[in-house]
């Protein structure tokens, strides 16, 4: 007999029939009165941070500006090549791109850091064990990202697909056989780290806002670059 027929026969004892059928996952979560949820952590995060603060507004904008320039501007010279005629070689107008990105990521890993050192900390994260953990991250993080481009190398790390600068073959070594995109949750621990040894809130915050703006972004990069390898493919079989 099947489990599922050892619960019809379950169900036929009148005893039983006085609990109440359990809901399954997903049908649960349509029944589940949320005024009744404990959201005091949530209410408790969100009072210690303050909003208006220019700081934070700065590194929100931060955050949300980067993934969004290296996109378009990526884009815009695979469409065009005009940066690699500019500066007279795909290789060097992936360099000075590369060295934008390195200079935005750094402003936005220091407004991140401003922003902070502005406002509050958190005394539930003032703990040994929270310090200890945002340590660890960093550490994991580091190793997901120098090993990322380690594996990739500058043009492959900083978007040389679209200059036309081509792997030949897709990398699967380390990191790569953890995480398709280890460069971007590297960073994403490193943040979290950050958040935690500094036992900041707002830290909190605005590393769950890099995770869902690397999110985005790797919908929109993972099928394009996948188009410029299909593309080559494509060249290389009617030549």
């Amino acid at each position: 007999m099947s489990d599922l027929d050892n619960a019809a026969v379950g169900n036929k004892n009148p005893a039983e029939k006085k609990h109440p059928v359990l809901l399954d996952c997903c049908g649960g979560l349509n029944n589940v009165d949320y005024s009744k949820m404990d959201l005091t952590i949530m209410e408790a995060l969100i009072r210690r941070i303050n909003l208006r603060d220019s700081s934070f507004r700065i590194a929100v904008i931060a955050i949300l500006f980067n993934p969004l320039f290296w996109n378009v501007v990526a884009r815009w010279e695979h469409r065009t090549r005009r940066l690699s005629r500019l500066f007279g070689s795909a290789y060097l107008a992936c360099y000075s791109l590369g060295f934008v990105i390195i200079l935005l990521n750094v402003y936005r890993s220091h407004s991140m850091t401003v922003a902070m050192k502005s406002q509050a900390r958190w005394e539930v994260l003032e703990r040994t064990e929270v310090f200890y953990a945002g340590v660890a991250l960093i550490v994991l993080g580091t190793v997901l990202v120098v090993s990322s481009f380690l594996a990739l190398g500058f043009t492959g790390t900083f978007l040389g697909d679209y200059f036309g600068i081509l792997m030949d073959e897709k990398v699967t070594g380390f990191p790569f056989n953890i995480t398709e995109n280890p460069m971007y949750w590297g960073s994403t621990a490193n943040y979290l780290g950050l958040a935690l040894i500094g036992a900041s809130p707002v830290g909190l915050v605005l590393t769950a806002l890099v995770a869902v703006v690397y999110s985005v972004a790797i919908r929109f990069e993972g099928p394009f670059t996948e188009q410029i390898y299909a593309e080559r493919i494509h060249h290389s079989k009617h030549e």
